[in-house]
């Protein structure tokens, strides 16, 4: 460890640009997929503004468990429904993926085909199944 200091104190340029770039690549990040809301978050979303909940998860996984209320639109189809996601803009959209990765480049998207309250679940369903909140189960 006492190397490890002495390095960094050696070449604190080299260091602190290794800094300086990790803080832009988690900033960077953050940002792309829009806004991240928690499982609490998503309810008050829903209820005081009537957010709408997509699921981007394939057709098969929406059915094994997903939150009340939400569409289900396959990221592989995201491209059919975005007339239908632009047409009511005055809502804020949360999109929902199996663990969130997938919901930020969606979001991204989004945000490329000029939505603006767009935001995507922290940790995605299986934050939600985590946190022993409610899923609808279809047969």
């Amino acid at each position: 460890m006492e190397r490890f200091l002495e390095f960094l104190l050696d070449h604190y340029l080299l260091s602190g640009t290794f800094v300086a770039l990790f803080i832009a690549f988690v900033l960077n990040e953050m940002a792309r997929g829009g806004k991240t809301v928690s499982p609490q978050g998503l309810s008050t979303l829903v209820n005081q503004q009537n957010a709408r909940v997509i699921d981007v998860r394939d057709a098969a996984e929406f059915r094994a468990g997903h939150i009340a209320g939400s569409e289900n639109v396959p990221y592989s189809r995201l491209a059919d429904f975005m007339t239908d996601l632009k047409s009511d803009l005055a809502r804020p959209i949360v999109i929902v993926c199996n663990m969130g990765q997938v919901a930020g480049t969606v979001g991204q998207q989004l945000r490329a085909a000029g939505l603006t309250q767009v935001y995507r679940l922290d940790g995605g369903i299986s934050n939600w199944k985590a946190q022993s909140l409610p899923v609808v189960r279809k047969k």
